[in-house]
């Protein structure tokens, strides 16, 4: 059970923050939840009113009133914790030396074995209860039962980037950072080299559907994040303002006009055409589906970092973690 004190310590924070906004142009950026300039959250998921946040030394944060406050869960992991995703009381969160926990239907979180000690950056888990993961060295693991039994479903790497002059050394492993996993299994995954890659069968057999690679002019932008809406419109970005996007499910994608240098670090998307896309000292946001972008400003947002950003469907709410254990809210006005 989550102490008094803890669960004091979080809504004291989040009346200390009601005051904490900013205006930028149109858009505002309130603080919920600030930690130490020692702490992190790496991840962040919404569905309608319920999602969780994960970060450095095993963090977990519950939410279910749409991101206005967030609980600490306990667990018995301490290794930072990269990624998350849920389904309904289901849950699975994965990090730091292979380590991946599970939230079972009765709210407790445990240790299952994902039979790696690469890292996991990030997760995604569909209704059925089919799961993808990702990680350093092109690793992919997927899982059909809520995440308590994993399989490595890493493809073989051997030719997957242009490399002429071998600078990658001839087997490239790319690390994948981002994935994603619609009802119907296909599942979509975003890495090293402008890699973007698709399976049909919940990770089972992968496409290579956009792959960079290296040449005299240097090395292709890594890709940190992506997203897919269920138009087939889709996003990703990565280093140096580098933003992929998609009209026809993944299959074939274009450059967008960089709005930024700044790395961009996290990506989501709605049909209204809002995206958002934060990152290293800048959070873009879109309302035309990348045509065009505003930075927002205020609070740390252009001193510090946040490498996720959720957006709940139901109420359009835009909840962003990053630095110092931050989680804060977008709020916007067309």
């Amino acid at each position: 059970m989550i102490s008094k004190l803890k669960k004091c310590w979080v809504l004291l924070m989040v009346v200390i923050a009601a005051s904490s906004v900013v205006v930028a142009e149109n858009i505002t950026a309130s603080l919920i939840v600030g930690g130490t300039p020692h702490q992190a959250l790496f991840d962040v998921t919404l569905n309608g009113r319920d999602g969780f946040a994960v970060g450095a030394g095993g963090q977990i944060f519950r939410t279910d009133d749409g991101g206005k406050t967030w609980l600490l869960e306990l667990n018995d992991s301490a290794l930072s914790l990269l990624g998350v995703s849920f389904s309904g009381a289901n849950a699975v969160a994965v990090g730091q030396f292979g380590v991946i926990l599970v939230r079972n239907s009765e709210g407790h979180w445990h240790k299952v074995e994902s039979g790696t000690q690469e890292r996991i950056f990030n997760v995604d888990m569909n209704r059925k209860g089919q799961v993808v993961a990702v990680g350093a060295f092109g690793l992919i693991l997927n899982s059909s039962d809520r995440g308590e039994t994993w399989k490595d479903v890493s493809p073989d790497w051997s030719d997957k980037f242009y490399d002429p002059d071998m600078r990658l050394g001839g087997l490239f492993e790319p690390n994948i950072y981002g994935v994603q996993i619609n009802e119907e299994g296909k599942s979509w995954v975003a890495g090293e080299l402008s890699l973007v890659m698709v399976s049909e069968d919940a990770g089972e057999n992968w496409v290579v559907k956009h792959a960079g690679g290296s040449s005299e002019n240097g090395v292709s932008s890594t890709l940190s994040a992506i997203t897919i809406r269920d138009d087939g419109t889709a996003f990703a970005v990565g280093q140096e303002g580098y933003v992929l996007k998609s009209l026809n499910d993944g299959d074939t994608w274009d450059v967008v006009k960089p709005a930024t240098h700044q790395n961009l670090l996290g990506v989501s998307s709605l049909h209204s055409g809002l995206v958002v896309a934060p990152g290293m000292r800048e959070i873009l946001l879109s309302y035309d589906d990348g045509e065009s972008w505003t930075s927002v400003k205020g609070l740390d947002v252009n001193t510090g970092w946040y490498g996720a950003v959720a957006i709940s469907a139901d109420t359009e709410d835009v909840i962003v973690v990053g630095n110092n254990s931050n989680i804060i809210k977008i709020n916007y006005r067309r």
